[in-house]
């Protein structure tokens, strides 16, 4: 964004800065994913009052550690999955292209009214903007790891070509993976950047070849597809918190379910007590009906929380801040009490 001398801007704020979107238009009427069709239309339904309060939970945290945009939602778009605004598009990270915006192409038809509104937001905001000329479905689907580096996932929803594009337009490397399950469907149901070193990974959903290539720009922390399929990975970092979901208060004790998200909440936080984050959990149960978890609904427009020392709040010195590359061994971390909330 090009604003006067002093002025700042989304990519210079010393604060974390998102974008979300009220659930005004959120519907599961259209089912849109292998989650969703195995639901029948009833028990699919969300209650819009709880879905709302569901919300605004995420929403009054993440505005109390950074800022917040809301991105437009109209009435009359039906829009209804408008709410997940991590498919929206992505940022980019990388130096020369911190201004540059690439919306989505979506894969599903009932998706793709909601590229106008998130273009016609961004250029508002100052970005340039770009559409992708093949299907792309936002940062869900393209993880930044440091410098230029990003991975990009391809083969259910979005398509390698779009990746080839990126890396000839913006001066970028994706580092491609082809997606399998249908039931994790989107990158940030596998892949997690926990820091500009380490990166949590289902690698049993991966060819061995994309993750021999992923080992070779990331330190990978592997969890198994169980905990992927109970959320670990649609996480965002605020800071030092990792916030995700977790309904275990909904799920009756005994049951499968229930032993399967006390297994995936005590794998994160085992995890996050190593790299001295913490974490922070929100009932998203409503959205789980749209097939959506936390970093669904979660776009970031800078990624300050990834510059941070994680023994302090600080931010890393500049030349540190966007990473020529792992920094594995970087020093002895001061240990946080993990919460759970």
């Amino acid at each position: 964004m090009r604003h006067p001398e002093g002025v700042m801007d989304t990519s210079t704020l010393p604060q974390p800065v998102f974008l979300m979107c009220p659930p005004f238009t959120y519907s599961t009427a259209l089912a849109n994913n292998i989650r969703m069709e195995e639901m029948d239309d009833e028990k699919r339904k969300p209650d819009s009052r709880r879905a709302l309060t569901q919300f605004f939970q995420v929403y009054r945290y993440l505005a109390s550690e950074g800022l917040v945009y809301v991105l437009p939602s109209r009435k009359d778009a039906r829009l209804q999955d408008q709410v997940f605004v991590a498919n929206l598009g992505i940022v980019l990270e990388h130096d020369g292209f911190g201004n540059s915006v690439i919306v989505s192409n979506y894969t599903s038809e009932a998706r793709r009214g909601e590229s106008p509104v998130g273009a016609a937001f961004f250029r508002s905001m100052g970005f340039d903007v770009h559409e992708s000329p093949a299907l792309f479905e936002g940062e869900a689907e393209l993880k930044h790891l440091y410098g230029n580096v990003y991975i990009g996932g391809y083969g259910i929803r979005s398509e390698e070509a779009a990746y080839e594009w990126m890396e000839n337009t913006f001066d970028m490397k994706v580092i491609k993976v082809r997606m399998h399950d249908p039931y994790l469907f989107h990158l940030d149901t596998l892949v997690f950047p926990l820091t500009n070193e380490k990166t949590i990974v289902c690698t049993e959903r991966f060819d061995q070849k994309d993750v021999a290539e992923l080992e070779k720009h990331t330190e990978i922390i592997d969890v198994s597809a169980d905990d992927a399929y109970s959320g670990i990975c649609n996480s965002v970092r605020v800071g030092n918190t990792v916030v995700t979901s977790s309904h275990i208060h909904e799920l009756k004790r005994g049951t499968e379910d229930h032993s399967h998200e006390v297994k995936k909440n005590r794998r994160l936080e085992d995890i996050l007590a190593e790299v001295a984050l913490e974490v922070k959990y929100f009932n998203l149960s409503e959205y789980h009906k749209g097939g959506g978890l936390l970093s669904c609904m979660v776009m970031h427009l800078n990624r300050f929380s990834y510059q941070l020392d994680l023994a302090s709040r600080a931010p890393r010195p500049e030349s540190n801040a966007t990473g020529a590359g792992p920094r594995h061994g970087a020093g002895s971390l001061v240990p946080f009490e993990v919460r759970s909330s």
